[in-house]
């Protein structure tokens, strides 16, 4: 199937999620996400209509955005490294994946003098896996009151999770609640808008949307199987 048949279905599906859920389709994006597609595959993507593009790596994109045309935004999805931050700032619209003061501080520090305001997400490491990146559920809150205190040109717009694997699905909704619950709590103590939810991958975004999820980072069911870059 194309990529705009795959997004058709994908979005079918979101709205069925919607729908047992008590939500507007129209709340939630899809993240296409084209790690290891080449750029005539993320271009098929644009065209059909994708939300944003979610890249992992940002040598990757790179790569792939110069030869992507369209407005439309990507999304930094992948930990990103100090040292390769104003690289990313001018290939990203949106960073999904500070956890932590010292990002935080860098890209601040890159933005100021400039009129630009960078919208972030934090990532949260909701399993607690020593393996993955991410803030601490437990820490999340003084980092977003560091962002808020700290760096006026960072906009925090939402947070993101990536659950511990499991092939049953509905293993990750105590995850996917978590998130929500902390980002609902944070937001109200800290006078904020209703913060973004990124979660949800091709394996079980359908139970990420039922809880809440905003944006659904989709890759393999999007696209098909990984493919080498050209």
């Amino acid at each position: 199937m194309s990529v705009a048949a795959n997004l058709a279905g994908v979005r079918e599906r979101i709205a069925a999620a919607c729908a047992r859920s008590g939500r507007d389709p129209a709340g939630v994006r899809i993240v296409a996400v084209s790690k290891t597609q080449p750029a005539e595959a993320v271009a098929e993507a644009v065209a059909a209509g994708a939300d944003a593009i979610g890249e992992n790596r940002v040598q990757e994109a790179a790569a792939k955005r110069p030869l992507v045309a369209g407005a439309t935004p990507w999304h930094l999805i992948g930990p990103l490294q100090r040292n390769k931050a104003r690289t990313a700032l001018g290939l990203f619209d949106v960073i999904e994946t500070v956890d932590r003061p010292e990002l935080a501080d860098r890209l601040e520090g890159l933005l100021a003098g400039g009129s630009r305001v960078l919208p972030v997400f934090l990532e949260v490491n909701v399993g607690g896996e020593a393996a993955k990146s991410g803030v601490t559920a437990e820490d999340a809150a003084a980092l977003a009151a560091h962002i808020l205190a700290r760096c006026p040109h960072l906009r925090l717009a939402g947070m993101m999770t990536v659950p511990p694997y499991d092939p049953d699905p509905e293993r990750s909704r105590p995850h996917f609640a978590a998130l929500r619950a902390l980002a609902a709590g944070l937001a109200s103590r800290l006078a904020l808008p209703a913060l973004e939810l990124s979660m949800g991958m091709s394996e079980d975004f359908e139970v990420a949307v039922e809880e809440g999820a905003t944006l659904v980072r989709l890759g393999r069911i999007v696209f098909g199987e990984r493919r080498p870059l050209a």
